[in-house]
């Protein structure tokens, strides 16, 4: 083992073959780690004009180059505003702040008083509030002045009296404090607390997605930065000297793994436009302006690129692109690769975890693999009874932990212990999700353990049938579920977008059927197809196929 290049060095040491494929890590002193102190301050002393972030705001022209001496700076006048509001070690505060620059000053100041962040995304109602603040025991609110969220949660807290703080960014309102306007009055020095929060104390709570249930609670510690040293190195392949630009908004834990931790231990800039709503253009021009040399957004926004005539935009500057949030279509994959030379590198990973399975550096991707396990990780794929498959079979994904707890994977569910035991048991942490293994260690995606269709005596996973779908060329996105069927117990039904323009008629379904007769096994193919104006997402852009399918078996129910 020999320790990473620059400040990552004191904490991360790794062992690599002679190509530079990561092989081995191990963390140094990660007992008393705080990535405020170790990190951000130590940066803001070492190399305080290289530029941490470069922020665009959301008129798409103001441009913020904020330097490593700034994110110390301004972490510290807001460490020493949120004491002086009564926010203390081991408080929860919300974070409610978009794509503002804000955002990074508040959560490495949270991380040096020792409070726990909880980001979350700005499209919460009313009762999300409510729930949050209830299920999280949230002492604390950070909240952006756009679109007027700040009312809904004004609506909420009339049902929870438990906050000691309500913090407004970028505007001023009766009954909150105005973070833009306060903190010019408080010192820019802060002092390191004899028992400053750090290793396993516990340091962010994510609400999770929710595919499939109300969204859960993970708790992570002061460690969870250190296991993005590899999402960030090793599958971003981030360049110390070039820009990073991951399409993430910052209420989701996805903006952690591309957005901050592991990009600043790798002293490399982070990439920020402050945008309302995505439009792809806008985004490759950014990529086109701006020399952005990674690039990791979610398989939705690159079903969206390879829509467009990616030839009229300069893109050579991109020497990484990554994915992940939820399997990426083969398809998408070859579309991009064949309009940009750029081979996009699958990653898995969770709200629970950091990067578990990946195409790192040194890895020639699989179009539709997600690419081998992490070094950090002891993957396996698991039958139901507890024994492990063999190559080719498809089973749960989980990672060893009777042995070694890595760094990155969550403390458990908040207060929930018997949750976090339906998952952490036995000596594993089951992820819910299946896949398959082949002779060269490649894992392949076959889709939630609640999205497997049992269909007259067969296990189908929907991820298979989809990307045969996905290569029609008037197909934008799809889903695949189960229907009740009365003599199958089950039958397969595909919801489908169409590419603009394309027109959902009866014949296009008919010659949609002719083809899955003629590419894909009977027993996997759909007997309903089904055209929607767009598919039912979590807020973090994933597909929610469980209300597709809550829907169908609901109607029979009722037909019953």
């Amino acid at each position: 083992m020999t320790p990473e290049e620059g400040i990552a060095g004191k904490f991360i040491h790794t062992a690599k073959d002679e190509d530079g494929r990561l092989l081995d890590i191990s963390f140094i002193n990660d007992d008393k780690f705080n990535f405020a102190f170790d990190i951000v301050d130590e940066l803001g002393k070492t190399r305080p004009d290289k530029v941490a972030m470069l922020h665009i705001a959301k008129d798409g022209t103001t441009e913020r180059r904020i330097t490593f001496r700034d994110m110390m700076v301004y972490s510290n006048k807001a460490a020493n505003y949120f004491k002086y509001l009564g926010i203390n070690k081991g408080d929860r505060v919300m974070l409610v702040l978009k794509r503002h620059y804000q955002f990074w000053f508040t959560i490495i100041a949270l991380h040096k008083i020792g409070a726990v962040a909880i980001p979350a995304t700005n499209l919460l109602v009313k009762k999300d509030f409510e729930y949050r603040f209830k299920a999280g025991n949230v002492d604390a609110i950070i909240c952006t002045s756009d679109d007027k969220v700040y009312n809904e949660v004004d609506r909420a807290v009339k049902s929870y009296d438990g906050l000691k703080a309500k913090i407004l960014v970028g505007g001023i309102k009766k009954g909150w404090s105005s973070f833009n306007r306060d903190i010019r009055y408080f010192s820019d020095e802060f002092k390191k607390p004899d028992d400053y929060a750090c290793g396993d104390d516990p340091m962010l709570m994510f609400f999770t997605s929710g595919t499939t249930s109300y969204p859960k609670i993970a708790s992570h510690s002061h460690k969870y930065p250190l296991g993005h040293y590899i999402t960030a190195k090793y599958w971003h392949h981030v360049d110390p000297d070039g820009i990073h630009f991951a399409i993430s908004d910052t209420g989701w834990g996805k903006a952690m793994w591309g957005k901050l931790y592991g990009q600043w231990l790798c002293e490399a800039t982070i990439f920020t436009y402050d945008f309302d709503e995505f439009y792809a253009k806008e985004i490759l021009q950014m990529i086109e302006k701006y020399h952005i040399t990674t690039f990791c957004a979610p398989p939705t926004v690159y079903r969206v690129l390879v829509h467009l005539k990616l030839e009229n935009y300069d893109l050579s500057s991109l020497q990484n692109v990554t994915t992940a949030g939820e399997a990426l279509n083969p398809e998408i994959y070859d579309k991009f690769y064949k309009a940009t030379g750029l081979k996009i590198m699958e990653g898995f990973g969770q709200t629970e975890t950091t990067l578990i399975i990946g195409n790192l550096i040194g890895t020639e991707p699989r179009s539709g693999s997600m690419g081998k396990p992490s070094p950090q990780y002891d993957i396996a794929v698991m039958r139901t009874d507890g024994t492990l498959c063999v190559d080719n079979e498809v089973g749960e994904i989980v990672a060893k932990t009777s042995e070694h707890i890595p760094n990155g994977l969550f403390l458990g569910y908040y207060l929930d212990e018997e949750k976090t035991a339906s998952v952490w048991h036995d000596g594993y942490y089951h992820t819910g999700d299946t896949a398959y293994r082949d002779e060269d260690g490649y894992l392949w995606y076959v889709g939630r353990v609640d999205d497997i269709i049992k269909s007259a005596g067969y296990r189908v996973g929907p991820f298979e049938i989809e990307n045969e779908i996905m290569k029609l060329p008037y197909v934008l996105e799809c889903a695949v579920t189960s229907i009740p069927d009365k003599i199958r117990g089950q039958a397969i039904k595909a919801t489908i977008v169409l590419t603009e323009g394309t027109e959902g008629t009866d014949a296009l379904k008919k010659e949609i059927l002719r083809y899955l007769r003629a590419n894909i096994a009977s027993y996997k193919r759909p007997k309903v197809i089904e055209f929607a104006k767009e598919l039912p997402k979590t807020t973090s852009g994933k597909v929610r196929r469980v209300e597709i399918k809550e829907h169908d078996w609901n109607k029979e129910e009722k037909n019953d």
